[in-house]
């Protein structure tokens, strides 16, 4: 499975280098107008397999061609190169830019000098139900943080036949590193352990325990977005308690409930995961984006 996110395409970069593949790193390096990707993109070519995307079309396929040509007339490391494209008529594309990318082998050199942006967001998420899991399957490729947290299977009282809808055994074996499962035995306590500018989305299998975890994050105030799964009137009800827990109206103008960009309807779990993405994706966009 291709690495679509950034930080998963340098753990993969690191497992083909430790294996001993012979591959080079494709990467953009300077644009011009209209392109598929921006500087700093990367893609992996050896002579068998390809991991990551410069922006697919003609150009990544003119890209891979040429890296497997390289490798193939030098079985050793080779000082690194570039070519310009035009992204015209001639490649196919009516992008209108022009691209220059950069083929170096995948070394140690090369992964010394792997920088990386900082991930979009980190997100605090409160239940692992359906909602949650339809969210987590988004969030794989996605170039973020995420601490998934859930109570339920601390739960003595509940027994396994009991807490249907847990992600199961085989999905959290295979989460990526970037995501962290947590089960607690207090999920609001948790909230004290998110790091400033957190996103928190609320949507657990209790409501008094959704009010315990919004209450605490309020709290804190030092949230990039706090965001409750609900209808208007939840919200409704939610607003009126913490109100009576001394939440200042200020505060809680900043509670995003019902969650969800507005205009994506349907409450299949996965159009609401699209649907909350899109709106935290919206609400956390870098200022500058090539």
């Amino acid at each position: 499975m291709n690495s679509l996110s950034a930080r998963a395409l340098r753990r993969t970069a690191e497992q083909w280098r430790l294996a001993g593949h012979h591959a080079l790193v494709v990467s953009v390096d300077e644009i011009k107008g209209s392109t598929p990707r921006g500087t700093g993109t990367r893609m992996l070519v050896s002579g068998t397999k390809v991991d990551g995307t410069i922006g697919g079309g003609h150009l990544e396929w003119q890209a891979i061609d040429l890296a497997r040509h390289a490798l193939k007339e030098s079985t050793q490391a080779t000082a690194p190169w570039s070519r310009t494209f035009p992204l015209g008529p001639t490649l196919g594309q009516c992008c209108g830019g022009v691209v220059t990318l950069r083929f170096a082998p995948l070394n140690d050199d090369t992964l010394a000098n792997w920088s990386l942006t900082p991930p979009r967001f980190h997100l605090e998420l409160h239940g692992a139900g359906h909602v949650g899991q339809a969210i987590v399957r988004l969030l794989v490729d996605l170039d973020c943080t995420v601490r998934w947290i859930d109570e339920r299977a601390e739960d003595a009282s509940l027994p396994n036949a009991e807490q249907p809808g847990l992600p199961s055994p085989e999905m959290l074996a295979k989460l990526p590193p970037h995501i962290q499962w947590l089960d607690t035995e207090a999920a609001e306590l948790e909230v004290l352990d998110a790091p400033t500018n957190a996103c928190h989305l609320v949507l657990t299998h209790r409501h008094d325990l959704d009010l315990r975890i919004i209450d605490a994050v309020l709290r804190r105030g030092d949230f990039s977005f706090a965001g409750l799964i609900g209808s208007q009137t939840k919200r409704a009800r939610f607003l009126h308690r913490l109100t009576e827990h001394g939440i200042p109206p200020q505060t809680l103008n900043r509670l995003t409930c019902p969650i969800g960009l507005p205009g994506v309807n349907g409450k299949e779990p996965a159009i609401i995961a699209i649907a909350v993405l899109a709106q935290l994706l919206q609400q956390t966009a870098p200022p500058h984006q090539d």
